[in-house]
């Protein structure tokens, strides 16, 4: 008999995606303005190859006016022959344009604020003045042969007429992409669709979407951006950045492969040692219940579930930790049972009477109560308590079989 992975009732069918999905990683700049993160320019390059390797589609490198390190990061990355399309970021100034192109980047992603707020207290300008700087913009990347992407800032608090006015003379103007951005993550799956819906309706060019954490909805909003005709979805590792982070990229990639069936091209398998070496390169711990990467992803530790999993993966686990490279681990703990007691001694060919793995379920038990997960080290030592065999040592007993 044959079992899925993933629930039957996936509306698989309903998920009107488009038929091309770009995922563009900004790992590299917004990943990197979460406070207190920092990428040396060796970080940097070993990330964005890495990104390339794993067959990401676009890398925004970073912030090429952040600095003049920046724009040297940015121009070494733009240099090194990846696959991956380069991108960096540029609000509609002159300057910043100029350092994008020195950079020498495939595309700029421009942007400018749309939102009355964002106008009023930030900008300082009129809509009349954004409108102007926005086509100026576009068309100065485009007069100096730089594809140019031009995307709403604050898109979810701004009056749609005025960022579709916006949108659509950028468009005129010579934009390749068109984007908006719920830049504090307070919209919701229904809010992101309408909004790329009707940019949709009005634009031509392929349309873009970064959405922000800050709710806890950046992936199902990505899903819902791409279901309203959004063709490019910005991603970190891990969904590291500003304050609660961005759509991870990892389960953006899975949600897409498993649950509505659409394979992007991610090589999958290096998807945790990409995140180790981002987390690792910010100084950040990887959260152990981080989904597919996270050492607990696929852990176990409760007896009935471990030994589901002993006779079939499948019943704790809809896809095989292999496929994100990540492993399965059978912990031990308050929760332990008699199944993994057996598994172990059974993997070292050591025998024990059923009375002896029973006290030995119990020892494991009461030191999990007292401080949780129980070591390799210390299961052993515990194993020659009740068997009465000091020799036992695991390093010295060779594999059943």
């Amino acid at each position: 008999m044959r079992f899925s992975a993933v629930s039957p009732y996936n509306a698989v069918a309903k998920a009107s995606l488009p038929e091309k999905i770009v995922i563009y990683d900004s790992t590299l700049r917004d990943g990197e303005q979460m406070p207190g993160v920092h990428f040396t320019l060796e970080q940097k390059i070993s990330i964005a190859r890495k990104l390339d390797a794993v067959g990401v589609h676009q890398i925004e490198a970073g912030f090429p006016a952040v600095s003049e390190a920046e724009k040297d990061a940015v121009k070494k990355i733009a240099s090194l022959g990846l696959g991956a399309d380069v991108l960096c970021l540029s609000r509609a100034l002159k300057q910043d344009i100029d350092a994008a192109i020195e950079c020498d980047v495939d595309m700029v992603l421009l942007i400018i604020a749309t939102s009355d707020l964002h106008l009023r207290y930030k900008l300082k300008m009129t809509r009349e003045q954004v409108l102007d700087k926005a086509v100026q913009a576009v068309e100065y990347a485009h007069a100096h042969g730089l594809k140019a992407s031009m995307s709403s800032e604050d898109s979810t608090r701004s009056d749609m007429s005025f960022m579709a006015e916006m949108l659509s003379k950028c468009e005129q103007a010579g934009a390749a992409r068109l984007g908006i951005t719920d830049t504090l993550g307070c919209g919701g799956p229904e809010a992101i669709h309408y909004i790329i819906s009707k940019m949709n309706e009005k634009s031509k060019l392929p349309l873009s979407a970064h959405l922000h954490n800050d709710f806890g909805l950046a992936t199902i909003n990505s899903i819902s951006a791409l279901g309203a005709g959004a063709e490019a979805i910005a991603t970190t590792v891990g969904g590291i950045g500003e304050r609660a982070g961005n759509v991870s990229l990892e389960q953006f990639v899975m949600a897409l492969k498993h649950l509505y069936k659409r394979d992007v091209g991610i090589k999958t398998e290096g998807l945790t040692d990409l995140t180790r070496l981002v987390f690792e390169s910010a100084k950040l711990p990887l959260p152990a219940n981080q989904p597919w990467v996270g050492p607990n992803a696929f852990s176990h530790e409760s007896g009935i579930h471990v030994a589901a999993v002993l006779s079939c993966p499948m019943t704790y686990e809809c896809v095989n930790p292999e496929e994100v490279g990540n492993r399965r681990r059978l912990v031990l703990g308050k929760h332990s049972g008699t199944h993994i007691v057996k598994s172990r001694l059974d993997e070292k060919g050591v025998s024990a009477s059923q009375e002896q793995i029973c006290d030995i379920v119990r020892a494991i038990k009461r030191a999990g109560e007292e401080h949780g997960r129980v070591s390799d080290e210390e299961f052993w030592t515990i194993v020659k308590d009740v068997t009465g065999r000091p020799e036992l040592n695991p390093d010295c007993l060779e594999k059943k079989g």
